[in-house]
C-alpha cells in the first residue's frame, strides 16, 4: 500500500448551485472521499494531512451555523471530521480554507474569471447578476505557496488557516478589470441573471496566516488578471 509522507486533498465537486440535485453527488464526491481519506492516512500514517475547506462553509461557533449550498454543507462537515480525526485519533490534518482561486488552467468554464475573460476574448457579451458581491480573491500560484508552507509548518494540526488576500473587491470590479485588459467596447449585461440565495461574503484572515505559516499572498488582483487573460488569449490562439 502506497504510505506518502504528505496529503493533499483537493479533489472535489464544485458548485456553488442551490439545486437539490447536487446533494447526494456532493456528499458522495466531497463528504464520503473525505472520510475515507482521513481514514485511511490515519492507518497508514503520515506525517500530514491537508483537507481543503472553503470560504463557502459557514464559521463553527455558538451561533447556528446554516450552510449555504450542498457544497458548502458538505465542506462544513468534512471540516469538522478533520477535526475530529485529529482530536480522538492524533490524525496529523490540518485544513486550507480557501478564498476565491482564480487563474490559469481553471477546469470550469463556467466560474466568472474564466467565464467572462472568455466571452470578451471572442467578442461575446458576458451575462452577470449585479455584481455586487463583495469575494476575497486568490491567484492560484498563491494557493500552490501555501499548500507548500503548510505542509511543514510546525503546531497547525486540528485548525484552519485562512487562504485569501484579506481583501474585498466586487465581483463587478474584476469584471471591469478585465473588460479593460481585453475588450473596453463591450459593455457587460449585469443584473441579468439573478442573484443566488445566501451569497457569502468573508475575508480571509492574513494575520493568523502569516503567524501560523509565514506566508501571504504575493500576486495582486490586477497582475493577476493580466496573467491569466494572457494565459487564455494564448490558448484560444492555439486552437485548444
Amino acid at each position: 500500500a502506497a504510505r506518502p509522507d504528505y496529503v493533499f486533498h483537493l479533489a472535489s465537486h464544485v458548485a456553488g448551485s442551490r439545486a437539490i440535485e447536487l446533494v447526494l453527488p456532493t456528499f458522495s464526491a466531497n463528504l464520503t472521499s473525505t472520510v475515507n481519506l482521513l481514514t485511511a492516512a490515519t492507518e497508514q500514517g503520515c506525517e500530514r494531512i491537508l483537507l481543503t475547506g472553503s470560504l463557502e462553509e459557514p464559521d463553527p461557533g455558538p451561533d447556528h451555523a446554516v450552510p449555504s449550498s450542498p457544497y458548502a454543507a458538505a465542506k462544513f462537515a468534512a471540516s469538522a471530521y478533520g477535526r475530529m480525526f485529529h482530536a480522538l485519533y492524533n490524525t496529523p490534518v490540518a485544513i486550507l480554507r480557501l478564498f476565491m482561486v482564480y487563474g490559469p488552467g481553471q477546469q470550469d468554464l463556467r466560474k466568472l474569471v474564466p467565464y467572462v475573460t472568455l466571452a470578451l476574448l471572442k467578442g461575446q457579451t458576458p451575462e452577470l447578476s449585479s455584481g455586487a458581491r463583495k469575494v476575497d480573491w486568490i491567484y492560484v500560484d498563491d494557493v500552490a505557496a501555501g499548500y507548500l508552507a503548510a505542509a511543514t509548518a510546525k503546531g497547525v494540526e486540528g485548525g484552519t488557516i485562512d487562504l485569501g488576500s484579506g481583501r474585498l473587491d466586487t465581483v463587478r470590479t474584476v469584471v471591469e478589470e478585465l473588460v479593460g485588459l481585453i475588450n473596453p467596447h463591450i459593455q457587460p449585461l449585469f443584473g441579468s441573471i439573478a442573484e443566488r440565495a445566501l451569497e457569502q461574503i468573508r475575508m480571509a484572515d492574513t494575520e493568523s496566516s502569516l503567524r501560523l505559516l509565514g506566508w501571504r499572498t504575493q500576486v495582486s488582483l490586477r497582475d493577476g488578471l493580466v496573467r491569466t487573460a494572457e494565459w487564455y488569449r494564448e490558448q484560444l490562439q492555439r486552437g485548444a
